[in-house]
């Protein structure tokens, strides 16, 4: 009981200005596309793995206050994704067997959700958001098309004690994707991004934002010895490769993860397939991992450790779902998705308790 009441309290004093995550897409020379996330927080959710079949029945609903009733909404497609166990339904990250995928990552200070009427016909929490989509769309232009017929509203998790303010990065199998934001009470998208998408502030900030990194380059510099014998000129070179990208921010704030993430995937190699841009999207996510102590934060005397609790990567051309949790960051379980689709029941586990592949050889000489 003292244990639950702790856990309680730290989700009251913790701030969403903690939250720092990131999402990065890429696509290889076979037309493979691989979407990556980390999450990274303080607060341990009950993060569970969480299969929906296809067929599944859930209801949408407005806020209790309108007195609307719940629409019924029966899933198109089956999905697998991140949910916490706090709220019921309630992911953050998924991909369906059509190949579309959505990231929830946290933008605080900077998000306003629409507001529900009671003439309104269409409606759903934000909590509800990321399975509607997964359930109901193939695609990004199919979600683009029709999701703006609803209006979402920003619903609490009663054990934070706070909205969730939210973000959403939405990809397809064509390597089409879109960042959907809540801005003045509206629902405002982007398409056709960069394919990178951390935290605060909006979208679109950002990439005005890139603009002041121009200079930096995948190249070294120096320079060049003089010809005038009288200048008794040296040649001046770098100290080691990487010079081009002196002024690259390396601190952990979402401007910085945006610019340090969006300068690695332009300069990155074309993956030829599905297995090297796996690997490359994990490379590009490790260098925005958080490790234990890294980052902290003091909230009311209690000291909060920010830490990248999971990680996924998704195969969305052949279905494959890479998923490590902070004690297992570099042994990911490889689930194969077309086999999980098959079952006819919905599942639920927890991340920690996944048996993930140890990689202990005890004789690598051994034939």
């Amino acid at each position: 009981m003292r244990k639950l009441l702790l856990v309680l309290l730290s989700g009251l004093l913790i701030s969403e200005s903690a939250l720092a995550c990131t999402a990065v897409n890429i696509e290889a020379k076979d037309g493979t596309v691989v979407a990556g996330r980390t999450m990274e927080w303080a607060l341990n959710m009950g993060w569970q793995l969480q299969y929906v079949p296809k067929g599944t029945s859930f209801k949408l609903v407005a806020p209790n206050n309108l007195d609307l009733p719940a629409l019924n909404v029966t899933s198109k497609y089956a999905l697998v994704g991140i949910s916490t166990a706090m709220v019921d339904g309630a992911f953050l990250d998924g991909q369906n067997e059509k190949g579309l995928a959505v990231s929830g990552n946290f933008l605080p200070g900077f998000t306003e959700y629409e507001s529900v009427v009671k003439t309104d016909k269409n409606y759903m929490s934000i909590l509800q958001a990321i399975q509607f989509i997964l359930s109901s769309y193939a695609t990004v232009d199919e979600a683009k098309q029709n999701l703006p017929n609803y209006k979402i509203w920003g619903a609490s998790v009663p054990k934070l004690g706070f909205i969730p303010t939210i973000h959403l990065l939405v990809t397809d199998k064509t390597g089409n994707d879109m960042v959907i934001e809540f801005i003045d009470g509206k629902m405002v998208i982007f398409d056709k991004t960069n394919g990178v998408m951390t935290n605060a502030p909006n979208y679109d900030w950002h990439t005005t934002n890139l603009r002041n990194y121009l200079n930096l380059s995948n190249t070294g510099a120096y320079v060049k010895p003089s010809n005038d014998d009288n200048l008794n000129a040296v040649n001046i070179t770098s100290l080691g490769q990487g010079s081009g990208g002196i002024g690259l921010p390396g601190d952990y704030t979402s401007p910085s993860r945006f610019v340090k993430t969006s300068y690695l995937k332009y300069f990155a190699k074309q993956p030829q397939n599905s297995i090297e841009a796996v690997q490359q999207v994990d490379h590009l996510l490790n260098n925005v991992d958080i490790s234990n102590g890294s980052v902290t934060e003091a909230n009311s005397g209690h000291i909060m450790d920010e830490v990248t609790q999971w990680i996924v990567l998704k195969d969305l051309s052949n279905n494959q779902l890479y998923l490590a949790d902070y004690n297992h960051r570099t042994n990911f379980a490889q689930i194969d998705l077309n086999e999980v689709f098959k079952l006819a029941k919905p599942m639920k586990i927890n991340i920690n308790n996944i048996a993930y592949p140890t990689s202990k050889i005890n004789n690598p000489f051994a034939n």
